[in-house]
């Protein structure tokens, strides 16, 4: 099953590379998680540091049935990346690992707290 992807470019042309890079991605994550019912993900190149080139970043919305789950790196993060193709890979690790928590206390594996 082919997850809906709405993907925007910011501050730098459209991808047929970069797309089909986070297509893929996408497809490698619903296959960890079969609750996802819609990513929305924008790439974006803000601005061309003096002293660390050119960065990436990437954001995510991964919906599933009771949650929305966000991976973003701010700009002024040092998480800041020279190549989109690391950023990608940085937001959909970060999104696994959101998406398999969310999950493990869906199940009643771990314990929450009250605040």
């Amino acid at each position: 099953m082919s997850i809906p992807l709405e993907l925007t470019f910011r501050d730098m042309p459209p991808s047929d590379a970069v797309a089909t890079a986070i297509r893929d991605a996408l497809d490698r994550l619903a296959k960890v998680s079969d609750r996802l019912q819609r990513c929305v993900a924008v790439v974006e190149r803000p601005h061309q540091s003096q002293r660390h080139g050119q960065a990436f970043h990437v954001r995510l919305e991964l919906v599933v049935p009771d949650r929305v789950v966000t991976v973003a790196h701010d700009p002024g993060d040092a998480d800041a990346h020279e190549n989109v193709y690391a950023a990608i890979a940085d937001a959909f690790r970060a999104a696994r690992r959101q998406l398999q928590d969310h999950a493990e206390i869906q199940r009643g594996d771990v314990k929450t707290h009250a605040g």
